[in-house]
């Protein structure tokens, strides 16, 4: 199983918080670190959110082995064409370690604040899927492309540098909707990322998502299988003990979260990978926990890898 990181950009997220975040996720073995794309965080909450491109191309810079990303980049506010022209070059930057994570949108406080539609579902969706075959096409070429798009049309377009490899970078769709994300991850994505919801509704889309690759000529193999879950983690039983959330365990777990002491926490994912879970993203909230994530890795991470 890999585990990676995931950061909520804009809830305090400043330079030195994540030079220091993605230092530690190459250092102490992680596989990768995504970040979410908002301008802002919580409702009435001003905090630093730093621009999730410039602040990949960074970490593409400084790092030589593991993946980056987002999960995920609305639509809504980021052109695709214009998204497509960053992901191509940080893509090229990191050798092909960049994952794109694409969605509609959602946070109405920051659409609001910028002066950006975000519109109902159906206009959401249709423009993510519009989008989505932008970001494919320029990001995925060797020579120029045309599509006849009434949202975002191109004629003889091309983005260069470009990193060589096939199917890169990979593009990530993350939700657990059956109606209109399902389809979508079986049509574009190379990675399904599940959100909350539990073990038993994980199975259940992945099942799902089986079918509709199958139906749309893919392999079911070809799409990785990760999940995003929150994380409570102590070094021992007395430690775990004094977070508040540690009283609600039981509830964490029936969530699909990550909590507990390092032999509890390899169990918890000994058992998501069992249940074919292929990548955990860890929502690590305590930006500054430095000593925390190298405990984390030197504790968790060998019992994971001995799967």
């Amino acid at each position: 199983m890999r585990i990676s990181l995931m950061i909520e950009g804009a809830l305090g997220i400043d330079w030195p918080r994540w030079q220091r975040l993605v230092r530690a996720t190459e250092d102490f073995g992680f596989d990768g670190i995504v970040r979410s794309d908002h301008f802002m965080g919580r409702p009435g909450e001003r905090q630093a959110a730093l621009e999730a491109y410039t602040s990949l191309t960074w970490a593409a810079d400084h790092t030589s082995r593991i993946e980056l990303g987002t999960l995920v980049s609305p639509v809504s506010f980021r052109d695709p064409r214009i998204l497509a022209w960053q992901a191509s070059a940080i893509n090229d930057l990191a050798k092909g370690r960049l994952r794109v994570g694409i969605g509609t949108g959602w946070q109405e406080q920051e659409h609001n604040a910028f002066g950006f539609e975000l519109g109902s579902m159906d206009e959401r969706f249709a423009r993510m899927e519009a989008g989505l075959k932008v970001v494919v096409a320029l990001t995925r070429s060797d020579s120029p492309v045309s599509l006849d798009s009434e949202r975002y049309p191109l004629r003889e377009a091309q983005l260069i540098p470009r990193w060589p490899e096939a199917n890169s970078p990979a593009i990530v769709i993350g939700g657990n909707g059956a109606k209109r994300t399902m389809p979508l991850a079986a049509k574009y994505a190379d990675e399904w990322n599940a959100l909350k919801g539990g073990q038993q509704v994980f199975k259940e889309r992945s099942a799902l998502l089986d079918e509709l690759l199958v139906a749309e000529g893919r392999d079911p193999a070809s799409v990785r299988r990760s999940q995003m879950c929150g994380v409570v983690f102590g070094k021992d039983q007395a430690t775990l003990d004094t977070d508040p959330e540690a009283d609600m365990f039981e509830e964490w777990l029936a969530k699909g979260e990550i909590i507990g002491t390092p032999n509890q926490v390899a169990e918890i994912l000994h058992a998501k990978a069992e249940d074919g879970v292929q990548e955990v993203k860890l929502q690590w909230m305590e930006f500054d926990d430095i000593d925390g994530l190298e405990l984390f890795a030197s504790t968790v991470l060998p019992q994971v890898r001995q799967v």
